[in-house]
């Protein structure tokens, strides 16, 4: 039985090693980005300084978006937990159209904050990733606000593609860009606007919504 025993501990050891050398190259990426910036950090220059060898990131990561990716991703899972425990309006205990409006706010400010970080973890060589994190707390959301225009899905995912695409590509060119604080007010102000409007439409019931007035005749 010794044999068993010596074979089933080892494993163990390889994966425990693993999860210290990827937590240790995170740390280490996490202080490379804040010095350097994201465009300056390569797996050359991380495996340096985190004292391991480049075979070991790749194994890890695979390609240096897949660095930025995974730090990327500790981000997200912070933004997440705020939504899910954090006090109202972002979290739960508000109305669904305040928390619709606040949660587009803290993500926009979110996707300002670490854009460097989102544009580093698009791999050229591989399709955009087409689901969202936001997808399913915005449906939640639209479901309670506005039921009968949530039910088919199509709503949500418009209102996402609207949040979240079109700003990664706005922000595609730093040097373009407005002052960070400036564009998250103008960016948050754009989507209440958007979000109060959808959800006022779809929560009215249809003998009281007002038909879109014809425009005025044109003089010959």
């Amino acid at each position: 039985m010794e044999p068993v025993a010596l074979s089933l501990a080892r494993p163990r050891e390889v994966r425990a090693d693993a999860a210290r050398n990827r937590a240790h190259l995170l740390e280490v990426a996490r202080e490379m980005v804040a010095e350097l910036g994201a465009c300056n950090v390569t797996m050359d220059g991380l495996a340096e300084r985190a004292g391991l060898g480049k075979g070991t990131v790749f194994r890890r990561f695979r390609t240096r978006a897949g660095i930025f990716l995974a730090l990327f991703d500790e981000e997200e899972k912070r933004f997440q937990h705020r939504v899910m425990t954090g006090p109202p309006p972002l979290g739960p205990g508000a109305p669904a159209v305040e928390r619709l409006v606040a949660y587009g706010r803290a993500r926009l400010e979110f996707l300002v904050q670490h854009a460097a970080l989102a544009r580093a973890s698009l791999d050229t060589a591989q399709p955009i990733p087409s689901e969202s994190p936001s997808l399913f707390h915005v449906q939640m959301l639209l479901a309670e606000a506005c039921p009968v225009d949530a039910r088919s899905g199509i709503l949500a995912l418009q209102l996402v593609a609207a949040l979240e695409g079109p700003i990664l590509l706005y922000l595609q060119a730093p040097d373009d860009t407005p002052d960070p604080t400036r564009l998250v007010h103008t960016l948050g102000a754009g989507w209440q606007v958007l979000a109060e409007r959808v959800t006022a439409a779809g929560a009215a019931p249809p003998a009281r919504r007002r038909p879109c007035r014809p425009p005025p005749p044109t003089s010959a």
